[in-house]
């Protein structure tokens, strides 16, 4: 194991997430973050969500120490799980459980924001307050049409001004889960919009449908605002979705002008918020959402470009401590 530079004392890293072993361990740009981290010769913890608590004032969980070896049979190997105070004993703490962004997220967010000393990434009052798909229409001139509802009735006459077509997304989702590419003769329509809207009860985000998706899903990832890399998602022929997971496939994907003039606007915004690690959706030279809870893309931008994006965000966090 190597050891932080000269100038770098030992930090104490957690990362709240789904749980580690489950991780996808040639997909996850979580585990290459520890990996980094645990490298350098940080110490590495995982921490349960579920396990953080508030006692008297100060955050502590159950966490465990972790140690990664991708060579080997048990790729995760846990240490002695205790109860760690986080701004007694941690630096730094990664919030990366994914969506969906149910109450038991929330809590967990607003719990790690009691954290005084700990440095908690992203900004937990960011991460609650700017809603992954809502936070793309603070910027709406950027964006393709779009509509959030819950009324059937608009989502319909929506369709008809966008030329018979759009996307219903949730708006509490993650990786596609409830996307749909809808057309207005299908004769599964009013289900998927009774389905998607809860029968009216639940606000869903409808846009305009841009072919260009056909030529691929930009993910542009950027670290305090400044991108950092990116990559294209081409969705597989009999799919809507560009996701990875779902068969689409990784493409490289140099930024173009349009790619830096929406970064240019956003990318201030996100750094003003504490927004530190994000990944932005760009089809055809639209915006089209904000990944603000636990952005990916990094091990796919590396294979394509032969980078080392992790090591730019633990560089950024070792600078982050420093001037604490």
């Amino acid at each position: 194991m190597s050891t932080p530079r000269d100038s770098v004392r030992p930090l104490t890293l957690a990362f709240v997430m789904d749980p580690v072993e489950a991780e996808p361990m040639k997909g996850s740009t979580t585990i290459v973050l520890m990996r980094e981290a645990q490298a350098r010769g940080h110490r590495v913890l995982y921490v349960d969500p579920a396990d953080l608590v508030v006692d008297r004032g100060r955050v502590r969980a159950q966490a465990v120490p972790i140690e990664l070896d991708l060579g080997s049979d048990q790729p995760v190997r846990r240490g002695e799980a205790r109860v760690w105070d986080f701004d007694e004993e941690i630096d730094v703490c990664f919030q990366r459980k994914d969506p969906p962004v149910d109450r038991d997220f929330i809590v967990a967010t607003q719990i790690l924001d009691v954290c005084r000393r700990t440095i908690v990434l992203n900004r937990p009052t960011s991460v609650i307050a700017f809603n992954e798909k809502l936070l793309a229409v603070q910027f709406a001139d950027l964006m393709p049409a779009t509509l959030v509802t819950r009324r059937i009735a608009d989502l319909r006459a929506f369709m008809v001004e966008q030329g018979g077509q759009m996307i219903v997304k949730p708006l509490d989702g993650k990786g596609g889960e409830g996307i749909f590419h809808v057309v207005e003769h299908d004769r599964n329509l009013s289900s998927i919009l009774e389905q998607s809207t809860a029968f009216g009860r639940r606000a869903v985000m409808a846009q305009q449908y841009l072919p260009a998706v056909r030529q691929g899903d930009k993910r542009i990832l950027l670290l305090e605002g400044e991108p950092i890399g990116a990559v294209l998602r081409v969705p597989a022929d009999a799919e809507s979705r560009a996701n990875l997971h779902v068969g689409g496939v990784a493409a490289r994907a140099p930024l173009d002008e349009a790619d830096r003039r929406i970064v240019a606007r956003v990318g201030p915004f996100l750094k003003e918020h504490g927004l530190f690690f994000v990944g932005i959706d760009v089809i055809g030279g639209f915006l089209t959402e904000v990944n603000v809870t636990s952005p990916t893309g990094v091990q796919e931008i590396n294979a394509l470009e032969g980078a080392k994006l992790e090591a730019l965000v633990i560089d950024r966090v070792e600078a982050l401590v420093a001037r604490r």
